[in-house]
């Protein structure tokens, strides 16, 4: 049986996307004052983090956004993203152009709960913020990989949404890289 992981940057403030939808990648990078070696930490973080995942899940807007940048770009993650296995809950994308790509188009907590009986290991989702929030309201999520940002955005999409109930969860891991946390926590 599969495990669903959520790999996510967030700020101190919960917010995963600032407000402009642009994930941050230009004069106001969430990077911005962490060091070299820092943000080197960073990136590595993420390629072992995502070489031990069995298949990406995304939903439509994060598909898009990773599907028009990681096919073209070259090196470590570029490959190791590029080679795994992703599947997109959307109802409206027809056109799949990331290779190893398939559309799961019905109900997200129904084709999720199936592609964790079909996958042995884990299912790492990306950004996917309303995806991720139908997912924990419905106790599918397993694990939160965090990597805490030492800013505060204000606004912004933030990780966690409004549930039907509480949701308890415990630390399995923490660390630190000058500012940055990476906080794992797994489902109770």
């Amino acid at each position: 049986m599969g495990k669903i992981v959520v790999f996510e940057n967030v700020s101190l403030d919960g917010v995963t996307q600032d407000p402009t939808g642009e994930e941050g990648f230009n004069a106001a990078d969430w990077r911005r004052d962490l060091s070299a070696a820092a943000r080197a930490e960073w990136a590595e973080r993420l390629l072992t983090d995502t070489r031990g995942v069995q298949a990406l899940l995304l939903g439509r807007r994060s598909y898009e956004f990773f599907a028009a940048r990681y096919p073209y770009r070259t090196g470590a993650m570029a490959d190791t993203a590029n080679d795994l296995p992703k599947y997109v809950l959307s109802s409206t994308l027809t056109d799949v152009s990331w290779n190893n790509t398939t559309v799961l188009n019905g109900d997200a907590t129904t084709e999720v709960a199936k592609l964790k009986a079909d996958i042995d290991g884990t299912i790492m989702i990306w950004a996917s913020s309303q995806l991720v929030h139908e997912l924990v309201d419905h106790d599918i999520v397993d694990e939160f990989r965090l990597v805490v940002y030492p800013l505060v955005i204000g606004r912004g999409t933030r990780i966690f949404a409004e549930t039907t109930d509480t949701k308890h969860w415990r630390l399995a891991a923490a660390d630190t890289v000058e500012d940055l946390t990476y906080l794992t926590y797994q489902r109770i």
